[in-house]
């Protein structure tokens, strides 16, 4: 139990560094460019961590880094920079805490991971909360900014599977690096045709920018991947609650957004769907033992 914690509290660095990404976006980079946005947050941040750990793909993953690029960090990213530029922070944010549930039901039918009785609860107190957050939201949602964000959660849902059954022969800071290598370089042909010129950067925006690529990019996808390794996709999925906890705090602490009681207990949900979602001792330990279809499945290729 205290390595299911240790590692609990490790993946938990990703989803608060996340939650404060829309508020940094939203006041400090650049508008109307979230390709380039992506590129920015997703290149210098694989960069860092190739460095790091200097290795390179082989065989498979030089198409699965392409196609895990584009589902986590490339499309992912464009579409949060674009949602956290048309939807306020506590809106944007709370869009995003539907992935568990999204996940749970990807993991069960593509790496056999049936979530639990206290998962499904979980989820269904964060999707309740997150009910009362946008019902009761007092400004008017932007359809293209909700519907982009509602787009990156459910590419990210697919990928974070989708690498949690690729990555078990791999090291976490080499897959890491290639996924956001991968999405940066294919966004960039994109860039150059949907937004012409790089945007200029002021001092503020490249503050922001180094912020984004190494707390809420490099650490925290680091964070992220490694959790998933050590722990059921459906617990990594609830901690991902603590994004909108986080953000919709940012955003009433600075940003001067408000929060009415109602939305106040949709945070409270977020939290007990979070606490619900905690690695038992039992399923932490068959989570290790149990060979996945994941291992079978990198043997095979």
């Amino acid at each position: 139990m205290e390595a299911n914690l240790r590692w609990s509290l490790v993946t938990a660095i990703a989803p608060v560094a996340w939650g404060t990404t829309y508020f940094v976006t939203r006041e400090f980079l650049p508008a109307d460019s979230p390709l380039y946005g992506a590129v920015f947050r997703a290149l210098p941040a694989g960069l860092l961590l190739l460095a790091v750990r200097r290795k390179v793909p082989s065989g498979s993953w030089w198409w699965k880094s392409l196609l895990l690029g584009v589902l986590n960090m490339g499309g992912f990213f464009a579409l949060v920079y674009l949602a956290a530029q048309r939807l306020p922070t506590s809106v944007a944010t709370t869009v995003m805490a539907t992935g568990p549930l999204v996940m749970m039901l990807i993991a069960w039918a593509l790496i056999g991971e049936r979530p639990g009785r206290r998962h499904l609860a979980g989820a269904g107190l964060g999707v309740g909360g997150v009910c009362l957050m946008l019902l009761t939201s007092t400004v008017a949602l932007d359809a293209l900014g909700l519907l982009a964000s509602v787009a990156a959660m459910g590419m990210s849902a697919l990928g974070f599977v989708l690498a949690k059954r690729w990555s078990t022969d791999v090291e976490v800071l080499a897959a890491t690096s290639w996924q956001l290598l991968g999405g940066g370089l294919v966004l960039i042909p994109l860039a150059v045709i949907a937004e012409g010129a790089p945007p200029t950067l002021d001092g503020p925006a490249l503050a922001a920018f180094g912020y984004v690529t190494v707390v809420s990019t490099a650490l925290a996808f680091t964070a992220w991947f490694a959790g998933l390794r050590r722990l059921p996709a459906a617990t990594v999925g609830l901690l991902g609650l603590l994004n909108p906890v986080t953000g919709v705090l940012l955003g009433t602490a600075v940003a001067g957004e408000t929060l009415s009681l109602r939305q106040l207990c949709g945070l409270a949900l977020a939290l007990a769907g979070i606490l619900l979602g905690r690695p038992s001792s039992r399923a932490a330990a068959s989570e290790a033992v149990r060979p996945p279809r994941a291992r079978r499945f990198v043997r095979g290729r």
